[in-house]
């Protein structure tokens, strides 16, 4: 296998399906027309409009970036809290790929259908943590089989579900 890119959509899926990582690790696309990712994607076009977009950044990929009081607020756009331990340690990722090279920001994230907003910042603690799911997500991409199959919640709206229960 080649080398591994981490970035924030593989650190979001580790902390909700770690089969889910391995399939998009390996490449494997979701289905292309699922009504959930579609939703998202209009989600983040439409919400913020003003706001500098998509910014590109290695591996990492800004939905929002602005600054607030001399601070750098880098912010992630999702359709619901429903994820939200695997959108806070995305943002917590994308902070930290930014602490690497020596831009310290802070985090918001932005859930408009629920006009809500966290703030985030990137802790010691987080960091450990982070570090650690990097290491597992490095370790599953690498296994040359799929982790099994374990039903949640999150299974009926995700775009691989046809993948792993049909």
């Amino acid at each position: 296998m080649n080398e591994i890119s981490i970035t924030g959509n593989l650190v979001n899926a580790y902390y909700i399906c770690h089969r889910k990582v391995w399939l998009f690790g390996h490449k494997i696309s979701p289905t292309s027309h699922n009504t959930n990712l579609e939703i998202g994607k209009l989600i983040a076009e439409e919400s913020y409009i003003r706001g500098k977009k998509e910014i590109l950044f290695g591996s990492v990929k800004l939905d929002l970036i602005k600054e607030e009081n001399n601070t750098i607020i880098v912010s992630e756009i999702k359709k619901s809290s429903k994820g939200l331990k695997a959108a806070k340690m995305q943002l917590l990722y994308y902070l930290y790929q930014l602490k690497l090279k020596g831009i310290f920001a802070n985090g918001r994230l932005l859930i408009p259908k629920e006009k809500k907003k966290l703030d985030i910042s990137l802790t010691d603690k987080e960091e450990i943590e982070l570090l650690d799911a990097i290491s597992n997500i490095e370790k599953l991409i690498y296994n040359k089989l799929p982790p099994k199959l374990n039903k949640s919640s999150f299974c009926k709206k995700c775009a691989y579900f046809e993948f792993c229960w049909s």
